[in-house]
């Protein structure tokens, strides 16, 4: 009895654990590459209470909030950091928060602060990018051109528009060889003339024109696009990771462009990119894109979220009944 005792006296002898900063942050960190979000900010709390001098931690905290679209929170955390120490990383983390924001201008002067202060930093290659692809015209989509034969074009955008959202390429071919004549101005009708040409079989073709425009216009989103697409169903993977790589770095303000990045994205299986890219689209602007409901819904199966998957499939279908003859995004 007595040596019985002498265990449940020791046994009851148990040292707490006490965690530490660093293992909150830990926590935070699994949980955010969980994408349990809301978990990984309050582990990242604990951590910054537990030593809030420690500026990763506030860096980390700001990632987050960028993931979820709260940009101007996670500026704001990371210009309180820079108040109180010189950490590098701000400034590339600032800069691609003002890009998701629209506002070009301050991104590429905190993108080109984080190449002055650490030229060989860990973040100068995506840096680099960021600069180059926030030259992109804005006005890409043609918006503000004057057509004397506007409604002509309008009518043939719709028609097109539909054909192409249904895959119905050969359809979509002849009149986007009239747009390209009628109107040599609107550069859309080129980049979705070489997609329909590309899905009708005429692959190298189809490269070879993006490449052209993109050889004079470096900064053309939508060849960027393309060719991510063409090179991902060609198995070039080398040809195709150059153009996708491009498009992680681009923000663009128009709805049409982010939707268009989001389905490419979705399209190549980059679908935790492509989640991210659809939660930030209005969806008022976009609803009557069936490939907003399908790649949306893929993506989110993809991710790990089949009820919002399911949801998105079935609003989709409504909308868009010939979306229902297509295989689910289970499959």
């Amino acid at each position: 009895m007595h040596v019985k005792k002498n265990k449940e006296m020791k046994s009851n002898k148990i040292i707490p654990f006490i965690p530490e900063s660093e293992f909150y942050f830990t926590k935070g960190v699994e949980a955010f590459q969980k994408r349990k979000f809301d978990v990984a900010i309050k582990w990242l709390n604990k951590a910054i209470e537990q030593n809030p001098n420690e500026p990763l931690y506030k860096c980390q905290m700001s990632i987050i909030y960028t993931e979820t679209g709260a940009y101007h929170t996670a500026n704001q955390l990371l210009t309180n950091v820079l108040q109180s120490s010189d950490y590098i990383d701000c400034y590339y983390l600032i800069a691609n928060n003002y890009a998701h924001l629209g506002l070009l201008n301050d991104a590429k002067k905190y993108a080109n602060s984080y190449l002055e202060k650490e030229p060989d930093g860990d973040f100068s290659e995506e840096a680099k990018s960021l600069i180059e692809v926030l030259d992109i015209d804005d006005d890409e989509e043609d918006e503000d051109w004057f057509f004397e034969d506007e409604d002509e074009l309008l009518i043939l955008q719709e028609t097109v528009f539909y054909h192409m959202e249904n895959k119905e390429w050969d359809k979509a071919m002849p009149l986007l060889e009239e747009m390209k004549i009628l109107f040599p101005e609107y550069t859309m009708a080129q980049h979705d003339y070489t997609h329909a040409l590309f899905f009708t079989g005429k692959q190298q073709e189809a490269v070879q024109l993006e490449l052209d425009m993109l050889n004079e216009d470096p900064n053309a989103l939508y060849s960027h696009i393309n060719l991510a697409l063409f090179y991902y169903e060609m198995n070039e993977k080398q040809n195709y990771e150059k153009h996708i790589h491009v498009l992680k770095n681009i923000y663009p303000i128009h709805e049409q462009q982010k939707l268009r990045i989001a389905v490419t994205f979705s399209r190549t299986g980059n679908h935790e990119e492509a989640f991210s890219r659809f939660r930030t689209l209005t969806k008022e602007k976009v609803k009557n894109h069936l490939s907003y409901y399908k790649w949306y819904s893929v993506s989110a199966y993809q991710t790990g979220d089949p009820s919002k998957a399911l949801a998105l499939w079935e609003e989709g279908c409504k909308k868009h009944p010939t979306l229902s003859k297509e295989d689910g995004p289970w499959s």
